[in-house]
């Protein structure tokens, strides 16, 4: 496949509500989209990196820069743009692997596409449909919090994850056990917020029975993450910390995670996330896949690695419209008695809406490869 151009297209779209993490809270997305444009047709893919460097150190207006810079002109020298070839490309410049993640989804989906071949069959998925979990944010008060949690109930979840921060954790999950009981499934976030000193107060999460802790502890401190797995009962889950296959099998090793949760803009694209899932597999390690809050692009790739045989806890794979109204695609991901459907056509299986596309378009820069 050779390249003709990369199109950088900035969309900025409204979240339907108030989104609130220990980082922060967001109302809309600025949302950079890369599309693929060769001689056997077009690809699409979506960078997750958020407006400001809050989850992470990239943000939305640096994945740009670096990406016309620097990583799309060592992708257009390729004389076969393959996601593989694009990958090694690319790995000469260091970090940013969202800006690399999109690119990478973008030169997959191309190529799958004019192959015929879904995403979901060439990451090796075994599930045409995905249980699907939903996030909720930090909220005003318990009271708010146990209406939003048996609104998406309600709406057939199967799992419920709730961000916590402290001042915002035990009272309210606990409160939320107390009032659905136990066969909710129900799993805490943390999104690095706590500190050593805090062990004992998430030790009180216990209480709860949770599926899982997920990332209470800044990303670089895996020990304080083994001496929570240590001494709790709730099974300690490492997300921020996961930055490769290399960094999940040190976290294994070492003992400070049980679950693993794969986000493919985070680690750098879905070949990477794709060996995440299979050494994991191979450590006896559950995982997951998180999400970034992606339009039904970036939804579509998740929901096509849900579906890998060790991805065995619910995903953050939420229908569309837990985010959008409307979503970006011709068909947004409805539920389905609490599962979403695998998309079965060539690449990522999805159609962009032109018209909504152009209505929520706040810039548009090509990159010719010439």
């Amino acid at each position: 496949m050779k390249l003709e151009g990369v199109e950088l297209r900035r969309v900025r779209m409204p979240l339907v509500g108030r989104f609130e993490t220990s980082f922060g809270a967001e109302l809309d997305r600025d949302i950079l989209l890369v599309r693929i444009v060769s001689d056997t047709g077009e690809g699409w893919g979506e960078c997750v990196a958020m407006n400001d460097p809050l989850y992470s150190a990239e943000y939305v207006d640096g994945a740009q820069q670096v990406l016309e810079r620097h990583l799309l002109p060592r992708v257009f020298a390729l004389p076969d743009a393959t996601a593989e070839a694009a990958n090694a490309a690319m790995a000469q410049v260091k970090g940013h692997p969202m800006a690399k993640g999109a690119v990478e989804m973008a030169v997959l989906d191309a190529e799958l596409r004019a192959a015929g071949v879904s995403l979901a069959e060439h990451l090796g998925a075994v599930r045409d449909r995905v249980p699907c979990g939903v996030s909720v944010g930090i909220q005003p008060d318990p009271d708010t919090l146990l209406r939003e949690v048996a609104r998406y109930v309600e709406q057939g979840y199967v799992r419920v994850k709730l961000k916590i921060a402290p001042g915002w954790d035990v009272e309210p999950v606990l409160a939320v056990r107390d009032h659905f009981g136990a066969e909710l499934l129900l799993q805490v976030d943390a999104n690095c917020g706590y500190r050593p000193e805090d062990v004992p107060r998430l030790l009180e999460l216990d209480d709860a029975d949770l599926l899982l802790i997920e990332q209470p502890f800044p990303e670089d401190d895996l020990d304080t993450h083994v001496e929570l797995a240590r001494r709790s009962r709730t099974p300690v889950c490492l997300d921020e910390s996961i930055t490769s296959a290399s960094v999940a099998r040190h976290a294994i090793a070492v003992g400070a995670c049980s679950v693993v949760n794969i986000k493919s803009g985070r680690v750098g694209g879905l070949l990477e996330s794709r060996r995440i899932h299979d050494l994991c597999a191979e450590a006896g390690v559950p995982v997951w896949c998180g999400g970034m809050l992606e339009t039904g692009i970036g939804r579509a790739a998740n929901v096509a690695l849900a579906a890998l045989p060790n991805c065995t806890l619910p995903g953050d794979t939420s229908a569309s419209s837990r985010y959008w109204d409307p979503d970006l695609i011709t068909e947004p991901f409805e539920l389905q008695d609490g599962m979403l459907p695998v998309p079965t056509g060539g690449g990522l299986g999805v159609e962009v809406d032109a018209e909504r596309l152009a209505e929520v378009t706040a810039s548009v820069t090509w990159c010719p490869a010439g």
